[in-house]
């Protein structure tokens, strides 16, 4: 079973929707949320991963039900958002999770490229959150919480993701003021470098630079994707009633180290790891030959 930090029984009663949840971040997320009582809508662009993580749920005792498709269409998504409602009836909470880019420099980018990634990671997060509101949230509230990165100060060979991360960061704290009257708390996580199943996607090329990547942050190692799900669960809950607008940073101080300037030796700090089902990435689990 999932050993989340949070009370049992939190989420009685309450339907979450998590993107992407057929993998990484957005899986762990889905079980700590069922684990604490939530029926949770699964939904993803590959219906086998869902019915998979959906399985794994039922397994440990909680529920969840997958709902396949593309939320960069805007059609799809109205309709997807219409069937859960009609089955459930309200919609607690939204987890926009779905997201993707691939590696490269600005200058070769192409606008199909572009867009597909803008796509993904704005309008899609967009088009949940906006139907979400106006088909269950505007009659009895709830709480949104959009993923989006460690974008600060740009995001050099990932660009077109780092505009798009920023526009959902300025999504979220429009959204939080001009929906606050329905009761609805919009925020945002932004999670650092984290050791998840998504890292074995990025080309061999880059497999030394990810495994490197924990030392470039203050607490010199990566993140487990149970603390990401942690901070998400938080902004979901009620103990959060007085938070909107914000952005959790979740990345072990990555933006206030400073070049130049050596971080000092220390003992990493214990990862928290309540996700029993977590497994290392291949990408960090296999080094190359010496």
């Amino acid at each position: 079973m999932y050993c989340s930090i949070f009370k049992p029984g939190l989420f009685d009663g309450k339907l979450v929707i998590v993107t992407g949840s057929g993998s990484g971040i957005g899986r762990c997320v889905a079980h700590e949320l069922a684990a604490l009582g939530a029926t949770v809508a699964l939904v993803g662009r590959t219906p086998e991963k869902l019915v998979t993580v959906a399985a794994e749920i039922a397994e440990s005792g909680g529920r969840a039900r997958s709902y396949p498709g593309n939320i960069r269409d805007e059609d799809t998504v109205k309709a997807l958002v219409a069937q859960i409602v009609a089955e459930h009836g309200h919609v607690d909470g939204l987890v926009n999770n779905a997201g993707g880019q691939f590696p490269s420099l600005l200058r070769g980018i192409s606008k199909k490229g572009w867009e597909a990634v803008v796509q993904t990671n704005l309008t899609g997060g967009f088009l949940m959150a906006r139907e979400c509101l106006n088909q269950a949230m505007q009659r009895s509230g709830g709480a949104i919480v959009n993923i989006v990165a460690d974008m600060w100060g740009g995001m050099p060979g990932m660009g077109h993701s780092g505009a798009a991360r920023a526009g959902m960061i300025n999504f979220t704290e429009t959204a939080a003021f001009e929906w606050a009257g329905y009761g609805v708390r919009v925020n945002a996580v932004a999670p650092g470098y984290v050791a998840s199943s998504g890292l074995d996607a990025y080309p061999p090329a880059m497999a030394e630079l990810i495994r490197q990547a924990g030392k470039q942050c203050a607490l010199q190692r990566m993140a487990t994707e149970a603390e990401i799900s942690a901070a998400i669960v938080f902004l979901l809950s009620e103990a959060a009633s007085f938070i909107t607008g914000a952005v959790l940073r979740v990345d072990g101080g990555r933006p206030n180290v400073r070049t130049g300037f050596p971080l000092e030796m220390q003992r990493k700090t214990a990862p928290f790891n309540g996700f029993h089902l977590a497994r290392m990435p291949k990408v960090l689990a296999e080094r190359e030959p010496e």
